[in-house]
């Protein structure tokens, strides 16, 4: 975490968090949604307009990826200053790319080793590293297919919606923020 990060944290303790504004995608890019990709549906949705829109600012982008971390309850955020932006999930917390000399490494960047290769019942790859869990980047799934057809790698079989409970983590920190408010 960036140190002025940490100070401002210092500064200013009570800030409220943030939930539904930052979107991580199945293949790692970053999505502001503002209310009106928030009213058109959940980020993993389908619906049209709800990503919102996609970040393409590289310097925000690598601030962003700096400071992303999560929480004792799985929900992964970016650290905003003072304020915790609380970040939509449309497959897991980390996105791994694969190198074709079969390295690894997360959608922010951390190299990471190979533990464990998943794949759901739509044929999604999937890889637990020491840095934790997520899906394999589809333009690199060949890259990790050549590791396991060497025998590098070891491939089994899983149910996605084990995924969160298993990995602890939560796609969506809005919807559990919504159903933790008194009525």
């Amino acid at each position: 975490m960036d140190d002025i990060v940490k100070q401002a944290m210092l500064k200013w303790p009570n800030v409220p968090h943030c939930y539904g504004w930052l979107g991580l995608d199945a293949r790692g890019n970053w999505y502001m949604r503002d209310d009106r990709a928030q009213n058109a549906g959940a980020f993993a949705s389908k619906a049209p307009g709800a990503k919102g829109s996609l970040l393409q600012h590289a310097k925000l982008i690598d601030f962003i990826q700096r400071n992303y971390a999560s929480d004792e309850l799985g929900q992964w955020y970016f650290q905003n200053g003072p304020q915790r932006v609380y970040v939509e999930l449309e497959a897991t917390p980390w996105i791994w790319r694969i190198s074709p000399q079969n390295t690894i490494a997360n959608h922010c960047g951390q190299g990471a080793q190979w533990r464990k290769s998943l794949v759901d019942e739509n044929g999604w790859l999937y890889l637990e590293t020491d840095l934790g869990f997520g899906l394999v980047h589809t333009q690199d799934v060949t890259n990790a297919a050549d590791a396991i057809e060497k025998g590098a790698w070891s491939v089994e079989e899983a149910a996605r919606e084990s995924f969160q409970t298993q990995y602890g983590y939560v796609s969506s920190p809005q919807t559990l923020a919504q159903t933790k408010k008194p009525a």
